[in-house]
């Protein structure tokens, strides 16, 4: 049974805040995606990418489908300023078009060198700088950088932050949420315990929905999806013994503190 099949009347106007739309699964389906996200009560994406091009092409989508929400950003291991400055640009242009800047951040996991790390670091202030100078929310990627990156934002004064996939503990996530920080929970979620003791651990109103589609998904090895929003949403609700409903409502009052009514 998909979730499309699941979903049931009361869930409604959900919105997955990361989703790579752009990525090449999704190039010969992508109008039967979005349809099921609209069974499953998903009637909002926000495209994230990973490259200017991504941004480009998130663009071009939401212009041709209502639920695409465009972000543009530069995927933490590009360690590359002039990249970088070619985002900036286009977000610049494109400013009233986009809904926020992301995905950006750090990333420990990927990148161990120390100069490198550096780098990371003055491309991500760099993406701080222009959410602030633009008022646009930032959409954070943080693998095994969890300290560092709330550190910089902090830092940096940053007000309008998600942090995407947090894989860090909700110790190293209380001064985020003190700072009034999101943080959108996958589907992974049902099969991560990390994920599991971070939404426990944490205040509902500070969490979010998403997929990180096409990966994240609950079923490893599977696409992921935007309709499985609605699983990220069913786990929450059964972690914090609380209605889906009044999960449902405080999700979606979140996102709308963070991105206006995307």
């Amino acid at each position: 049974m998909n979730e499309q099949q699941k979903n049931k009347v009361g869930i409604s106007g959900l919105v997955d805040t990361h989703a790579h739309l752009c990525d090449t699964s999704f190039d010969g389906d992508l109008t039967a995606v979005l349809d099921r996200a609209s069974a499953a009560g998903v009637s909002s994406i926000i495209a994230v990418g990973e490259t200017l091009e991504d941004g480009e092409k998130n663009l071009a989508m939401a212009r041709e489908y209502a639920q695409v929400q465009p972000a543009a950003g530069l995927y933490p291991t590009h360690l590359d300023p002039s990249a970088a400055q070619e985002v900036i640009t286009f977000i610049e242009r494109e400013r009233d078009h986009l809904v926020a800047i992301g995905e950006v951040g750090l990333d420990f996991w990927a990148v161990k060198e120390e100069r490198e790390r550096e780098v990371q670091r003055e491309i991500f202030a760099m993406f701080i700088e222009m959410g602030k100078k633009r008022d646009l929310p930032l959409n954070v990627h943080s693998r095994s950088a969890g300290r560092h990156t709330i550190k910089l934002l902090l830092e940096k004064g940053a007000t309008k932050v998600q942090l995407h996939a947090f894989d860090g503990k909700a110790s190293t996530a209380l001064p985020a949420v003190e700072a009034g920080y999101f943080f959108s929970i996958p589907p992974s979620i049902v099969r991560s315990r990390q994920k599991q003791k971070l939404v426990k651990n944490l205040p509902l109103s500070c969490l979010l929905l998403e997929t990180d589609s096409p990966v994240l998904g609950p079923t490893p090895g599977e696409r992921n999806e935007p309709a499985n929003a609605l699983v990220s949403l069913r786990a929450i609700s059964e972690i914090k013994k609380l209605p889906q409903e009044a999960v449902m409502e405080a999700v979606l009052e979140n996102t709308r503190r963070l991105y206006g009514c995307p």
